[in-house]
């Protein structure tokens, strides 16, 4: 009875703390259509500026692959008034850091400086959208930039091909059948003129959303957002018209090589709906309980009891279009691929025909709580999501309001949801192994 009062305790102060974190924005549209989410935080003196564009890796023509990953990198060169390799000392120089990434659906560009060089940041950004200097030059540079990166993290790093093999076996048609990365043949061909056409289409303020959260002042940080990024001319609107899946219906059985390996991996992976669709979330919370942490139901059967996994997981890949779930294990000595495929399966088969017991359904609650209190702990991260949630998900709002998504699925929508979504006739069923390099 002690324990259940506690445990009730430890819920109600939790569900306070969340409600008592609430993000409070303001949110509006410059006449170019640049979207603008302004975050006044004044308890530390620093504030981040931050793009997101909605582009990525999916956004290119057959023979194009990996422009936006290469833009992320050659937007990074200099502009009409930042002199070429001077844009990383000018951010360090004044006290701040930056970086950049890009996923298969969009580009994020970012700084963090003591907020007295808050207008500092607004300019470089706007400075990136309207002034990047694309020249032979920085194109040959960066391509010799990425092809070493993509050396490094994917084709020499051991594992490095998982996602690109799931990508090639998961989809026929769309975009995400190849890597976000690209491959080298098309980094190769891509001309000064294709550069130059990408960045006329897709950075363009229309097509992207500008978040500066921390130590600011409201009013003031509008009149300077209007200052720099009013002027920028709005693109031609962009339709995306990407091309649709047909349904998995029979299991895909495929073989993988990877010559920086010497342990195979079981891989199982399934196409999944769009991180937008509330299924999503409920796979988000399958694969947390399949295997987030050492008492999760894969780790300890395959793991601790039955010794037969080096390492096993479970993972909700999420996209905007359609999502990856993964399903892997290396194994221990000569257990056969095949025996942790049939595991694994077996795991994932219970969710399917059992309800998941109520203790660990609370369990499964009370990680996502932790989450989304973890999730809103910095402004950069606060950042981030705001970005995120309105131009992915079309609604800024879910930066308070996500987690009562997850409040909401229950036991019996996760039972639904796997028998929905985690068939063994949807699945492919991949053998990672070491030996020839894979081609690209």
């Amino acid at each position: 009875m002690k324990n259940k009062f506690y445990t009730i305790a430890c819920g109600l102060m939790m569900t306070a703390f969340v409600g008592a974190q609430e993000v409070k924005y303001t949110e509006y549209d410059l006449d170019n259509g640049l979207h603008v989410i302004l975050h006044q935080d004044n308890t530390a003196p620093v504030v981040t500026t931050s793009v997101m564009y909605h582009v990525g890796g999916k956004d290119r023509t057959e023979g194009r692959t990996g422009f936006a990953h290469f833009f992320e990198h050659l937007l990074f060169e200099g502009t009409k008034n930042i002199e070429r390799g001077k844009w990383f000392e000018i951010v360090s120089s004044n006290g701040g850091k930056n970086n950049a990434n890009t996923t298969q659906d969009r580009t994020y560009y970012y700084e963090v400086f003591p907020s007295n060089n808050l207008e500092l940041g607004l300019w470089m950004e706007s400075e990136r959208m309207l002034h990047p200097v694309i020249d032979q030059k920085g194109v040959d540079t960066q391509q010799e930039v990425v092809k070493e990166e993509k050396r490094l993290r994917y084709d020499n790093s051991p594992y490095g091909q998982i996602l690109p093999v799931l990508g090639k076996n998961l989809f026929n048609v769309h975009p995400y059948k190849d890597p976000n990365i690209g491959y080298m043949k098309d980094l190769d061909a891509a001309t000064l003129e294709d550069v130059i056409a990408y960045n006329k289409k897709y950075y363009v303020p229309n097509n992207a959303v500008l978040v500066v959260a921390g130590d600011i002042e409201i009013d003031k940080t509008k009149q300077l957002v209007k200052d720099y990024f009013g002027a920028i001319p709005k693109g031609e609107d962009i339709v995306r018209n990407y091309p649709k899946e047909e349904p998995i219906t029979t299991q895909i059985n495929a073989k993988a090589y990877d010559p920086n390996i010497q342990v195979p991996a079981a891989t199982i992976a399934y196409r999944t709906p769009g991180f937008t669709e509330r299924d999503a979330y409920v796979l988000e919370m399958i694969s947390t309980y399949l295997s987030d942490g050492k008492s999760s139901k894969l780790y300890k059967k395959m793991v601790d009891k039955q010794k037969q996994a080096l390492q096993v997981g479970a993972f909700n890949i999420g996209q905007e279009d359609y999502g990856m779930y993964l399903v892997f294990a290396l194994p221990v000595g000569e257990v056969p691929l095949e025996t942790l495929v049939t595991e694994m399966e077996e795991e994932v088969a219970k969710v399917r025909d059992e309800l998941i017991s109520e203790k660990d359904y609370q369990k499964l609650q009370n990680k996502f709580e932790n989450q989304f209190v973890n999730s809103n702990s910095s402004v950069e991260g606060i950042a981030n999501s705001l970005a995120r949630y309105h131009m992915l998900y079309g609604d800024t709002s879910l930066i308070n309001k996500e987690i009562d998504i997850y409040r909401s699925i229950t036991r019996e929508e996760i039972k639904e949801v796997a028998n929905k979504h985690l068939k063994p006739n949807q699945r492919a069923v991949i053998d990672y192994l070491p030996g020839k390099k894979a081609e690209n």
